[in-house]
């Protein structure tokens, strides 16, 4: 199937691992034309010997997130999809959670999204519209994860819903995908099964019902449909890709 992204200008922030570098991968097998946006130096450096645009910029911040579209325009032209990716987990538990905790949870997860979705917007409907999509999470449709982590999760999922309703009249769909237990080197669950294989075996027995963990192609080739213009009937949507690991209807 041709997903219609051949030239697309598409931007991927935290691009460099994991899901991440996944998405950046799999948009351009499609043809797509990349920016990556990250902290590290090394991972960038490694997409732009590929040929791949890319900027250096946290963008949990205010001045990172701008310069990271501007960054991307430049380089670019202009910003036809953007894919949201940067989050991180930190607290495991409420007790460990204090006021920086959670903050650091919201910057990370859901202000990152917020900021790269807003900046972006007035260049996607310049273009004549396109599509931001949001990695949110599982753990943002219920609970199960950190706690902060959750609470910007599910944030990030109802911020995607309304900033739908407000930009479809301007042409841009805003979904977000949820993953459910992804694992790749060097993520949580690989250093968690590397500890503790056995528990891990459990966990994953009782918890998904596919039998294992998801990879992280198998998001990467979700994220790519629901962004492509092949999916322009959806907006405002929340895509589980979990293998049956979620509960929530």
């Amino acid at each position: 199937m041709d997903l219609g992204l051949a030239g697309k200008l598409c931007l991927i922030s935290g691009g460099t691992r994991g899901i991440g570098r996944g998405i950046a991968m799999a948009l351009a097998r499609e043809g797509a034309k990349l920016c990556v946006v990250a902290r590290g130096a090394e991972g960038l450096a490694e997409l732009a010997a590929l040929g791949h645009a890319t900027v250096q910029a946290d963008v949990s911040t205010a001045d990172g997130a701008t310069a990271a579209i501007g960054g991307c325009v430049t380089q670019l032209g202009g910003i036809d999809v953007v894919i949201a990716n940067a989050g991180k987990s930190f607290a495991r538990d409420a007790h460990a959670m204090d006021d920086d905790d959670l903050a650091k949870s919201l910057d990370a997860n859901l202000w990152s999204a917020a900021r790269i979705a807003q900046r972006a917007a007035p260049h996607l409907i310049a273009r004549g519209g396109g599509s931001i999509t949001m990695i949110s999470s599982l753990f943002g449709r219920e609970a199960g994860g950190a706690p902060g982590y959750n609470v910007a999760k599910a944030a990030e999922i109802a911020l995607a819903k309304a900033l739908a309703r407000d930009y479809a009249k301007d042409g841009i769909r805003v979904n977000t995908v949820a993953p459910g237990s992804i694992q790749f080197p060097g993520s949580g669950w690989d250093r968690r099964q590397q500890q503790d294989p056995t528990g891990i075996a459990e966990f994953v027995k009782r918890e998904i019902p596919m039998g294992r963990f998801g990879t992280v192609e198998e998001v990467a080739d979700v994220v790519t449909f629901v962004a492509s213009p092949r999916a322009q009937w959806i907006t405002g949507a929340t895509i589980p890709v979990d293998g049956g690991q979620g509960r929530a209807f």
